[in-house]
């Protein structure tokens, strides 16, 4: 039994209802969102002197960026058998430590192959914690307020981004192998991500159905109080019972339309174009902006950085009273009319690079009120119990098959058509996401994982 589980029992805890204790287990998973922000982002101020050091061109360039997200797409692949078979917590566990290694192995790398492979673990670590970290939060919150305690992820996934940008930043002044210490810093919070998880118990959810059903009764009773502690119990083997939790499952007939909402999210959250501006960032103003030099880079990293922290800060008090797909239409509308702006400043002569930088400060904004923290939500919380962990890994590994595809892919296409090219396809992706949510997302907002499935069964 967890050790803080047999705490609450010698205390009583297990008969109260204690809120704080729910923000408490997510703030310590959403440790994970950090890491997954800070070593995405940090390769945005890496790149700069990597191309340098190593005299990388384009295509190496890309793949130095691209390692990490092969791991990403790998690690999510992985991410449900290790998540159903182990545990929500244990994988986690799993993950800190792969997270801790990776980042001093790719900071001491003196080669781009010793380099790419400390990242590509870096990636497992981020597919893993990407993938279980907001079923987690999903699995331990009362529906009232799950859009915003599984938005606390997202959260720290953009305090981590503007952490980078911010060491980025302040390291760029040590020369060429600054690069190593802005790597070298993410091995302070992946220890203390390791140390949190050793003081958080298991998911109720898959205590329970995995047999355990005394200590998933434990933590669901300090979470919802007894009385309603029970009627949850009973809801959660009500479900299970109707579910196999099988491959067959996941793909079946009753699975398929909550699978093309959540594989097309993931699709058109990436494909839209925001990581060219978090992972390139540095180069795009550098390189395409009028009279911009890499300092002014480095802090309009920082400005995007801050951006997108304080926009999510906003969506996470819109989620649970707006809904997802409300947010959803905001967003994708938003972020195709700056990117429209920003196309257009790069064809006309003069336009001045501080309307371009606005453009793409509207852009991130955008992301962040809603196509950053609803789409892991609502793969977190449209599927049934059993499957859960399998079809969040399916979705996951899409949504990074999507980010490794752009990431990838960036600046050949800016080779071939242009910066103004490139960012138009994005703005035309956009649309296609505002017309996606528009017909075929549902909402979710205020439910529980049990009453949305009952829905989606019906």
């Amino acid at each position: 039994m967890h050790p803080g589980i047999v705490g609450e029992k010698a205390r009583g805890g297990a008969h109260a209802q204690s809120p704080w204790y729910v923000l408490f287990l997510a703030g310590i998973a959403a440790i994970s969102g950090f890491l997954f922000g800070f070593d995405t982002a940090v390769i945005n101020g890496v790149l700069f002197f990597l191309r340098r050091q190593f005299a990388l061109d384009n295509f190496q360039l890309e793949i130095a960026a691209s390692s990490l997200l092969l791991g990403c797409l790998l690690g999510a692949a992985g991410a449900s058998l290790i998540g159903d078979r182990l545990g929500r917590r244990r994988s986690l566990l799993f993950a800190a430590l792969l997270f801790a290694v990776s980042t001093v192995g790719a900071a001491l790398a003196h080669t781009l192959l010793l380099f790419s492979a400390g990242r590509l673990m870096g990636g497992l670590a981020i597919g893993l914690a990407s993938c279980l970290t907001p079923v987690y939060i999903a699995e331990i919150a009362p529906a009232r307020n799950r859009g915003t305690l599984v938005s606390m992820n997202q959260l720290a996934i953009v305090v981590g981004i503007l952490s980078a940008y911010v060491v980025s930043w302040k390291l760029a002044f040590l020369g060429e192998t600054s690069w190593r210490w802005m790597l070298g810093v993410a091995a302070i919070p992946s220890l203390a991500f390791f140390l949190g998880l050793l003081t958080i118990p298991e998911s109720p959810r898959w205590l329970i159905l995995n047999g355990r059903r005394e200590q998933g009764a434990l933590v669901i009773a300090r979470i919802f109080g007894r009385d309603e502690g029970a009627a949850q119990i009973q809801a959660i083997e009500v479900a299970g019972n109707a579910e196999d939790g099988s491959w067959r499952e996941v793909f079946g007939k009753p699975m398929r339309k909550r699978l093309g909402v959540a594989l097309s999210l993931a699709v058109l959250s990436q494909v839209t174009g925001i990581n060219t501006v978090l992972y390139y960032g540095s180069i795009i103003i550098s390189d395409h902006f009028p009279g911009q030099s890499a300092g002014t880079a480095f802090l309009a990293n920082v400005i995007i950085g801050v951006t997108n922290l304080l926009f999510t800060l906003v969506a996470m008090l819109f989620l649970d009273r707006w809904g997802r797909r409300t947010m959803l239409l905001c967003a994708t509308a938003g972020m195709g009319l700056s990117l429209l702006v920003l196309v257009a400043g790069l064809h006309l002569p003069g336009t001045s690079p501080n309307v371009m930088l606005a453009s793409v400060i509207c852009y991130v904004a955008s992301f962040a009120f809603g196509m950053g923290p609803v789409v892991w939500i609502v793969i977190s919380e449209i599927f049934p119990s059993k499957v859960r962990g399998r079809a969040a890994s399916v979705a996951t590994s899409t949504l990074w098959t999507s980010t490794l595809g752009v990431t990838f892919t960036f600046l050949s296409l800016v080779k071939i058509l242009g910066i103004s090219g490139t960012f138009a396809i994005y703005a035309f992706l956009c649309l296609v996401g505002f017309a996606y949510t528009w017909k075929c997302v549902p909402e979710t907002r205020g439910k529980t994982l049990e009453q949305i499935q009952q829905e989606w069964q019906d």
